[in-house]
C-alpha cells in the first residue's frame, strides 16, 4: 500500500498547531484537577516536540531564505513558551498561578501561530516561495517527531531547552 501521508512541512506544522489549539479548548472547558492536569501535560508534550522539530529541522532550512527577523523572533518566542511549558509540566492545577500560566501559554502560542501561518507574508508563505524542498523537510520532520513521541512514551521528554537564552535549560 502506498504511503499517502502529507509530507509538506508547512502542512505538518499547521496540523500540529490545530492539535494544540484543540487541546487548549479542552483545557478551558475542563473541570477537576485530574482532567486539567492530563490535558496540560498533553499540551506540554505536543509543544515540546513541535518546538524541537521546528528548531532542529525547519528553521535551519529556512535560514537565509526567509526574513531573518521573523526567524529570530520565532526562536525567542519558543524560548518564552518553553519557560511556561516547563513550569506547567512540573506543576499542577492546584497551584495558584497554574491556570494563568496555561492561559498565557495559549496566548503566546496563538501569536506565534499567527506569525507562522496566518499574517500577511507569514513564515509558511515565505517558506513556500523560497528554494526549499518542503516535502523532503516534511519527511525529516515526521521521522524526528516519531522518535520524540517514542521517547515521550518510554522515558518521557526532558525539560524544554532554551535556544536563545544563556543557560540552555529554562527553569
Amino acid at each position: 500500500m502506498a504511503d499517502t501521508a502529507d509530507t509538506d512541512a508547512t502542512h505538518i506544522l499547521a496540523k500540529d498547531h490545530r492539535t494544540v489549539e484543540d487541546l487548549f479548548e479542552k483545557y478551558e472547558s475542563a473541570s477537576g484537577h485530574k482532567t486539567k492536569a492530563k490535558i496540560a501535560q498533553a499540551i506540554c508534550r505536543e509543544l515540546k516536540i513541535h518546538a524541537q522539530i521546528e528548531e532542529e529541522i525547519f528553521y535551519p532550512a529556512l535560514k537565509g531564505k526567509i526574513d531573518d527577523d521573523l526567524l529570530k523572533e520565532a526562536y525567542v518566542e519558543h524560548d518564552g513558551a518553553k519557560l511556561l511549558i516547563n513550569q506547567i509540566a512540573e506543576g499542577g492545577p492546584d497551584e495558584e498561578f497554574y491556570d494563568a500560566k496555561v492561559t498565557v501559554l495559549k496566548e503566546e502560542i496563538e501569536h506565534h501561530v499567527e506569525e507562522e501561518e496566518k499574517e500577511r507574508d507569514n513564515m509558511f508563505q515565505q517558506a513556500r516561495a523560497a528554494d526549499v524542498d518542503l516535502h523532503a523537510l516534511g519527511k525529516q520532520l515526521l521521522a524526528r517527531k516519531k522518535e520524540l513521541m517514542e521517547l515521550a512514551d518510554s522515558d518521557g521528554l526532558p525539560p524544554a531547552r532554551a535556544t536563545t537564552m544563556d543557560h540552555g535549560v529554562i527553569a
